[in-house]
């Protein structure tokens, strides 16, 4: 625009008038937008500093509104009324748009709310959504650019103006950010930001400009500081001739996106990047890229990446999170408290309260007294009374037209027919429903009427029947299907109500719902009905001389009407005889009816103000109703209109609805005229929206004879009935005030006139005075009820015979609503006479009208401050929604998340909606409501079209949706929550203290505190006395050696297949010959030295121990590695690739299966399969001898590599020495008591851990028969291990927890199949599982108590714990006490604490320990930063010291310093001598109750999770597995999740085991779990397949793995929801 960079302020004082002068042309509509624009460019001419600009298109159709991205936009006042304009001008080429609650003055004052964010172009990432097209490889076809949050028209003009080069047609949906910002970079060559302003005063991170070359990559920093100035001059470069002014919203994603160079956009060559099978098929470790330990940490991931803080520049996904961040404002927060305590209880951070909030400041209100009721001679003495009196003496006068379907007239009823047809029911209720002599119904039972709305006459004579019959009708809705909203309420309302009978009609009989034999259905929770048809002639005629009893009005109930609560319970509200006919009186009075008059209803004449005017005020004064039922409206929304005209009718009953649609239709009709009509009561009047309604109205009709006096706004309550109505003004009397009140004032419940924001005022009518004969009072809506201040906002309270009296059958929730007793300021009731709340909001104005803001069930608690929900419908529908909101369909309600209620808007969107419109209207809904209402959106959902719960008269049943939402079922087709933005009373972040304070002065700390050094050690090793068995001990081959002569045929190993059949043994002597065999090839075939490595590549079975045991026979290094699989090449076969390189294997020994594998075409496709090491087959070898067998010259000589892939991904290969070999195998022995006659069953992988010490060295060090389970064979044939255990009669057996997983999946139904099997578990002492994680323990349960039908031990089920540095640290073994539970405090474990708490507690975590410690081992708990001991209230790392320790990493780097730090350290202080070796994983030591094998008491090592994967989020630390139990809680469709970081965004993957219409359901479940339980706010919410989170070998997720594959966009996820 032309007045970029220029300061109006310094302009000349004339040019500033002119400007001026100009402004009011185009606010008067005197100049076109166009000429204003022209005038106003050559006024600033001169003033501006030239860059040459080409002119953008200009567009004559719609000439662009006044550009907001000027520094100083024109006066909002002149927009926005030009914006208005346009909409009036939209408005009446007519329009299909449900504005029941639209107003130009809202619609205006969001139009300007929303011009103030223009300049912002919130760069809200859109949700990934999974599309059929969506392929990996080209970069066009990724997500579609961001949607610009400005209005559409405008955006289009200007968008089209900053794109240069022409963009080749490419599918709008199928473009990258990425390439559309490159299209964008090569047009403009600097990139010039538009200062940004946020709506919270921040300014955003703003690029400073600079020529740049085409197409170089632009890196911003993640963060900058906030200070700078909020319109910042930009340098503009002079020499550039094609410099273009770029959009807001392009500038916004240049500077917050990582720009790709589109020659090379691929990422680098992932070794890791493989696309996950559909089902979760073999376990895969997957190494993240090639990284070793070895390495410094700081080094790790960096190899594939290419941007500064890892991100592969062209993801999709980093562009998203970058564009979050940016969108993360900080939100408004109250000032924090200085300091947060570490137990604290309360985890709420309380808000101050503001000094500046506005306070009721007026006097005490006074009661307000209606005008005393009139006593008349005629009034009849009951309400059947005055219609025997029209039947008998006006019984040809009409009652009452019904209209069909098409609006034509079908029947009247005279009253002369009503009150016959009445009688006649009443005596056949009464005379002739049961047998001869037994009466069904006694008068005061109640009775359910059941009529559809189409059948006025019918609902008519069942009621004066009732009523006439003195039994109490409960009109209730019709049952259309068993799944109607809230249709089990309506059967607790007619439980409550004791119905047992409903009257209907045969038509309306005929099409309820059946079941196959023809019976009405028995619908949900109602009790059993029987069915009465009411037509004529199932009707008996009374006898000559019986007569209906007609007494005196009393306090009897008379009828009962239902009333739908917030919550959905529907409750009926008895009338006793006597107020139903002092409210006919009031009514009669305040409208002034007369006999014979004729009125209009449009009104459901069941409840309400159809019933109280259109059923019986009309029949106490004769009057002839013509109903005008609702499906008539839909089909002919003039209708009501046309039959005033025709009728002449004098009154009108309508709601704001009636009013909006019949002004859309008016054009259809010239010639109505609505002269006749002298009160048009508009029953929704007390909603504030209303006043635009009955304003507009007038605008259309007032050319029709409709004069402005006759609009009669109300206030009605089912309890209180009618509260106030205005009465017929005079004509040409001034028509009454109106008040503009604050917003921000009514949120805080007070009453101040709004002067200065005209944006967030609300404009409200009164409904004006008191009933006749009622008394008002206004009271605080929350606590007692004390009488307000006349400046304050509360709930009207009323007085009066004409109201409800009671709750039918409900006395508690009674006592509250209808016996109130209103206090002073000093609780001091202020009377004896009860009042009855009436659920409306609102205060008495000058004059004493009344004025209603809203009602209590609307309310929304949010912060301590009050919103209304209508309000915030109508600022939504005020957003333009005609292309997204299907109808106007928009339900807002509060639910209560993390200690306070958060909002919720979920509206219906349009089948022909794109992707694109419905996310721009959501985010700018979002901006409305924070401009407006001041308060943030907690979740905006979009569903699907006529998806939402409906009330019978087609709105939207909101406790349902409200239901459907919190229990995951509302399947929404978009949404965006907003959690960052409203969530403000999370504690403030904990700050690490400084550590000023050492490590030894915690320790005397700790002691002086009373609380022990954390420490725990195994029982002593002990000495061997005896030097024969030193001999044999000191090294594996010398015991196989031994074994072999001593006790050549004692099977060492059983191999069984799936079957269960034994297919391979091996004896002492066997393995030992075999073993000879394979050192003779490696040293012929292989020509191998000693010392170097070799990998062993086999299945599970004997081939790899033999294999094992040859390689230490010849001298050389065994390498055990997992075999590729088969089936997945692409994925195993690098791993392998890469431990053979990083191990230099000399040889590689495998099966001639294996070798045939590694040489073929698939590995050629994954690997260079030309640099293979020599692959020795060992299957047919000959029998060779080798010359002798190796023995190392020292015990310390390296035994075995042992490599892993760690959770996050890092692979890792520890060296271990003889004399671990030994020490571990001794220590095996000790704990388990392991000797020759022993069997134990080992169902575990042998590859790496414990699982391969337990698989191949165990056996020949204790001489115990082991029987080997490949895990994979559980595939086939789950119960094999089981009953393997049974038929050998094991008592000791190792497993994995994917065995255990696999066992309760495959076997979880088959208990009693296994039983008459004869499986039989009561055999087994202990069942270990074999893990290097914290023991879980919800899967150890479910085992234990799944299989204890088949006698297992509810004992018998432990866990072990190793790590890299230490193989075995815990092992449950045979002696000592049974592992212990205990349950610590979560919230003082985040801060490093362990606190112990009761089972059951809130926020309590169970935890298992992990196996007794290990003979020789001992371990301390250590502080990872000061490695200062602990005490055991502390979490810390778990250090370990036994001869068993790994003897370092076997690394390709030598990086020595790392090897110091995790082999070899030492204390800081205590102990500084012993060398520790660190195991990366947290915990603690417990002393427990229990007594060891020695008579101390038992110390127990807990493991909590591994120091590598704990996030770090708001100071405090917090373990992945505790967050996706809680995920995996949130909904039933939820199968596995991870979690992880990325930035200081928390990231949430959840696999989607249900339909992919759950994926959105569960974005909002997940974000309110999460922050409920662990104070956290999710930033991102990915849903994928099932199978695609990787899970390494040992069952454990990769979750770092799953974090690069995320980053590098290779997940192919279902939707990805970026939390704002």
């Amino acid at each position: 625009m032309a007045d970029r960079g220029v300061d109006l302020s310094a302009l000349p004082k004339e040019v500033r008038d002119q400007l001026a002068e100009l402004d009011l042309e185009l606010s008067e509509g005197d100049i076109t937008q166009k000429g204003y624009e022209k005038k106003r460019t050559k006024l600033l001419a001169p003033y501006i500093i030239h860059t040459p600009v080409e002119p953008p298109p200009q567009n004559d159709v719609q000439p662009p509104a006044p550009s907001s991205s000027s520094s100083h936009a024109p006066p909002p006042s002149s927009s926005s009324r030009y914006r208005e304009r346009r909409n009036r001008r939209t408005h009446r080429n007519g329009g299909t748009r449900d504005d029941r609650y639209r107003s130009d003055i809202h619609s205006e004052a969001v139009q300007a709310a929303l011009a103030k964010h223009k300049e912002e172009k919130m760069a809200l990432p859109m949700p990934t959504k999974r599309r059929s097209t969506y392929v990996q490889s080209p970069i066009n076809t990724r997500t579609p650019p961001d949607s610009s949050s400005g209005s559409e028209d405008e955006t289009s003009v200007r968008r089209q103006s900053s794109l240069v080069a022409p963009i080749p047609q490419v599918n709008p949906n199928l473009q990258s950010p990425d390439s559309w910002i490159n299209r964008s970079v090569q047009g403009s060559s600097t990139s010039s930001s538009a200062s940004s302003t946020l709506s919270h005063g921040e300014a955003k991170p703003q690029p400073q400009s600079q020529p740049q070359p085409q197409y170089k990559p632009q890196y911003q920093p993640l963060y900058q500081p906030h200070h700078q100035p909020q319109h910042q001059p930009q340098p503009q470069p002079q020499h550039q001739p094609h410099e273009q002014p770029q959009t807001a919203a392009i500038t916004d994603m240049m500077a917050h996106s990582r720009i790709a160079p589109s020659q090379n956009s691929a990422p680098p060559p992932d070794v890791t990047a493989v696309a996950p099978p559909p089902t979760r098929g073999p376990r895969v470790d997957l190494p993240s890229n090639a990284v070793v330990r070895g390495m410094s940490r700081g080094q790790s991931r960096s190899s594939m990446m290419e941007t500064a803080d890892g991100v592969p520049v062209n993801s999709r996904v980093s562009t998203k999170i970058q564009q979050l961040l940016n969108t993360l404002k900080r939100p408004k927060r109250p000032p924090l408290s200085e300091f947060f305590t570490d137990d604290s209880e309360e985890i709420v951070e309380v808000p101050q309260p503001d000094p500046n909030t506005p306070k009721p400041e007026g006097r005490q209100i006074m009661p307000v007294k209606g005008e005393p009721l009139g006593v008349v001679s005629n009034w009849p003495p009951a309400l059947q009374a005055a219609l025997a009196r029209w039947g008998a003496t006006q019984g040809k006068s009409p009652a009452l037209t019904a209209l069909d379907i098409t609006g034509k007239p079908l029947y009247t009823l005279t009253y002369g027919k009503l009150w016959s047809r009445s009688v006649k029911l009443a005596y056949t209720l009464l005379n002739k429903l049961g047998t001869k002599n037994e009466q069904i119904l006694k008068p005061g039972d109640r009775v359910a009427l059941v009529y559809p709305n189409s059948d006025p006459g019918m609902f008519w004579v069942a009621f004066y029947g009732c009523l006439l019959a003195e039994v109490i009708p409960v009109p209730i809705e019709v049952p259309l299907s068993r799944k109607d909203a809230g249709i089990s309420q309506v059967g607790f309302l007619l439980g409550s109500c004791g119905v047992g009978l409903a009257l209907t009609s045969e038509i309306c009989l005929k099409g309820l719902p059946k079941t196959p034999t023809g019976e009405i259905l028995q619908f949900k929770g109602w009790p059993r009905l029987k069915w009465v048809v009411t037509d004529s002639k199932y009707l008996t005629k009374p006898s000559k001389d019986w007569q209906p009893h007609v007494p005196t009005a009393n306090t009897d109930p008379a009828y009962i009407e239902y009333k739908a609560s917030k919550e959905g319970t529907v409750v009926g509200v008895a009338v006793s005889k006597v107020a139903m006919l002092t409210h006919c009186q009031a009514l009669t009075q305040a409208c002034n009816y007369c006999e014979g008059e004729t009125l209009v209803n449009v009104l459901d004449f069941k409840k309400d103000m159809g019933l109280w005017h259109g059923v019986l005020t009309a029949v106490m004064n004769r009057i002839h109703t013509i109903s005008v039922p609702y499906a008539v409206m839909k089909a002919c929304p003039l209708s009501w209109v046309q039959r005033v005209h025709i009728h002449k009718a004098r009154v009108a009953l309508v709601k704001c609805r009636d009013l909006h649609w019949a002004m859309m239709a008016h054009r259809d009709q010239r010639d109505t005229s609505l002269g006749s009509l002298r009160m048009l009561i508009v029953a929704d009047g007390a909603n504030p929206w209303s006043v635009s309604s009955c304003d507009a109205f007038l605008n259309v009709f007032q050319s029709h004879g409709l004069k402005p006096e006759v609009i009669c706004p109300c206030a009605t309550s089912p309890e209180a009935m009618t509260v106030a109505i205005r009465r017929p003004g005079v004509p040409g009397a001034p028509l009454p005030a109106r008040a503009i009140l604050s917003m921000g004032g009514l949120s805080h419940g007070v009453i101040r006139v709004n002067t200065e924001d005209k944006n967030s005022a609300l404009t409200v009518q009164d409904v004006g005075h008191v009933m006749p004969g009622a008394l008002m009072c206004i009271v605080r809506p929350d606590g007692p009820p004390q009488l307000c201040k006349t400046d304050e906002i509360g709930e009207i309270i009323i007085n009066s015979r004409a109201g409800g009296t009671m709750y039918y059958g409900l006395p508690g929730l009674t006592k509250n609503t209808f016996e109130v007793i209103p206090v002073n300021a000093n609780g001091v009731p202020i009377g004896e006479i009860p009042f009855v709340r009436s659920g409306l909001l609102g205060f008495v104005g000058p004059g004493s009208l009344i004025f209603v803001v809203g009602k209590i069930e609307g309310l929304l608690m949010v912060s301590g401050r009050r919103h209304n929900a209508d309000d915030l419908v109508a600022t939504a529908l005020a957003v333009e929604p005609v292309k997204t909101v299907y109808r106007g369909r928009i339900a807002v309600f509060s639910v209560t998340v993390f200690y306070d209620e958060r909002v919720v808007i979920v509206a219906e969107q349009r089948p022909d909606a794109s992707e694109e419109d419905s996310f721009q209207w959501m985010s700018r809904v979002l901006q409305a409501i924070d401009s407006i209402h001041q308060v943030g959106l907690y979740c905006l959902a979009l569903v699907p079209a006529n998806t939402l719960p409906k009330t019978p008269l087609g709105g939207i049943h909101i406790s349902d949706t409200k239901q459907f939402f919190l229990d995951g079922n509302l399947h929404p087709c978009n949404i965006l929550m907003c959690p960052h933005t409203c969530v403000t009373n999370l504690p403030k972040p904990r700050q690490k203290q400084p550590v000023g304070v050492g490590p030894a002065s915690v320790m005397v700390g700790n002691l002086v505190a009373g609380k022990r050094i954390a420490q725990a050690a195994g029982r002593d090793l002990g000495m061997i006395e005896d030097q024969d068995l030193v001999r044999k001990h000191q090294y594996l081959t010398e015991a196989l050696h031994w074994r072999a002569q001593t006790d050549p045929d004692h099977v060492l190993y059983v191999l069984l297949n799936a079957k269960g059949v034994t297919v391979g043994t091996a004896t002492c002597v066997q393995l030992h010959k075999r073993a000879e065999k394979i050192a003779a090839a490696l040293t012929e075939k292989g020509s191998i030295n000693t010392g170097e490595n070799v990998v062993l590549l086999y299945p599970p079975g004997i081939d790899l121990i033999a294999s094992f045991y040859g390689c230490l026979y010849a001298g050389c290094v065994p390498v055990n590695v997992r075999p590729p699989h088969p089936q997945n090449l692409a994925a195993t076969l690098p791993t392998v690739r890469m431990i053979i390189d990083v191990s230099k294997a000399a040889c590689i020994l495998t099966t001639q299966n294996l070798m045939r594998t590694l040489r073929s075409k698939e590995a050629a496709a994954s690997v260079n399969i030309k640099t293979w090491p020599t692959i020795i087959d060992t299957d047919d070898l000959p029998r060779r001898r080798p010359p002798q067998i190796y023995k190392p010259p020292t015990a310390e000589m390296i035994a075995y590599l042992d490599f892993s892939v760690s959770t996050t991904g890092m692979l890792t290969g520890v060296k271990i020495s003889h004399a671990a070999v030994s020490a571990l195998c001794r220590s095996i022995k000790l704990q388990c008591e392991l000797y020759s006659s022993r069997q134990i069953a080992i169902c575990l992988d042998p590859y790496c851990g414990l699982g391969f010490v337990l698989w191949c060295l165990a056996s020949v060090y204790s001489g115990h028969q082991s029987i080997l389970i490949p895990p994979f064979e559980l595939e086939t044939c789950p119960s094999l291990w089981l009953s393997t255990l049974s038929q050998y009669r094991i008592r000791d057996t190792f497993c994995s927890y994917s065995v255990m997983e696999l066992c309760i999946k495959g076997l979880g139904t088959q208990t009693e199949l296994l039983k008459a099997r004869g499986v039989n578990l009561s055999c087994v002492r202990s069942c270990v599982v074999i893990a290097e994680e914290r023991p879980r323990l919800a899967l150890t349960h479910s085992f234990s108590k799944l299989f204890k039908d088949v006698g297992l031990s509810s004992r018998a089920v432990s866990t072990a714990f190793g790590s890299r540095v230490n193989l075995a640290i815990c092992l449950q073994g045979t002696t000592g006490p049974d592992p212990c539970t205990v349950y610590v405090d979560m919230k003082s474990l985040r801060h490093d604490r362990v606190r112990l708490v009761e089972r059951g507690a809130p926020q309590s975590l169970p935890l298992m320990e992990s196996g007794k410690i290990l003979p020789g081992v001992r371990v301390i708990i250590v502080n990872p930063e000061t490695r200062g001991p602990l005490g055991d209230s502390h979490l810390g790392e778990i250090w370990v010291n036994s001869p068993h320790n790994a003897s370092g990493y076997y690394t390709i780097y030598g990086e020595e310093s790392l090897q110091a730090d995790h082999f070899n350290t030492k204390l800081s202080f205590g102990d500084p001598h012993t060398l520790w070796a660190r195991t990366g994983y947290l915990g603690f030591v417990k002393r427990t109750e229990l007594l060891d094998a020695s008579g101390d008491r038992h110390d127990a090592l807990f493991v909590v999770g591994s120091l590598d994967e704990t996030l770090e989020l708001r100071g405090l630390r917090y373990h992945p597995n505790d967050i996706e139990t809680s995920v995996s809680r949130a909904h039933r469709s939820i199968a596995e999740s991870a979690v992880f970081t990325w930035t200081n965004l928390l990231v949430v993957v959840s696999e989607l085991c249900g339909s992919e219409q759950d994926a959105l359901d569960l974005v909002p479940l997940i974000t309110n779990v999460v922050l409920e339980e662990h104070h956290l706010i999710v930033g991102v919410v990915v849903i994928v397949d099932p199978g695609v989170i990787p899970i390494n070998s040992r069952g454990e997720k990769q979750r770092m793995h799953l974090r690069d594959s995320f980053l590098a966009d290779q997940l192919d996820p279902i939707y990805v929801a970026y939390n704002m």
